[in-house]
């Protein structure tokens, strides 16, 4: 059975996330913030190095070796699940949410792999409010999950 151009158009996707997603966490770790520092990039964005050992925000902090791994091994199946769902769609906006999401989620589990931990340093804050602390990866799991989304929302339209 030959390889659907859609799975390979959504895996270079997810390489390419990937591939950003380590490259920026290697490159703040290594030379933006060697020493650990805020760097006031405009009024409403800073860079900043966290280690974030849970999930979205921090919740499900990974206080033990047993929670990381259990963190991996989820974070794993999910990956799997939708690479056999990324085979099926047709969609050009289902490939890429996949694309984005696997490729963010494989960029987080490789963080946690190595290090324990995900490097969050991209850091949000205006209006009064101040989010966590995220990364490619997590914008690319964001937009993933908002393209889905908006994907769900246009055919619950078309079949009114």
């Amino acid at each position: 059975m030959p390889i659907p151009k859609h799975f390979v158009q959504g895996l270079a996707l997810a390489t390419t996330i990937l591939v950003l997603d380590q490259a920026s966490k290697w490159w703040i770790v290594e030379k933006v913030m060697n020493p650990p520092q805020v760097i006031e990039v405009t009024s409403f964005f800073n860079l900043v190095l966290t280690h974030n050992r849970g999930v979205s925000f921090g919740m499900f902090a990974a206080g033990s070796d047993l929670e990381r791994w259990i963190l991996v091994g989820v974070a794993l199946v999910i990956s799997a699940v939708l690479v056999r769902w990324l085979w099926q769609t047709e969609t050009k906006t289902g490939i890429i949410a996949l694309g984005l999401i696997i490729g963010g989620a494989i960029g987080n589990v490789i963080d946690r792999v190595l290090i324990g931990a995900v490097v969050d340093f991209l850091d949000v804050h205006a209006f009064g409010q101040h989010w966590p602390a995220f990364n490619i990866a997590d914008s690319s799991i964001f937009v993933g999950a908002v393209a889905f989304a908006f994907e769900a929302f246009l055919k619950k339209d078309d079949s009114a």
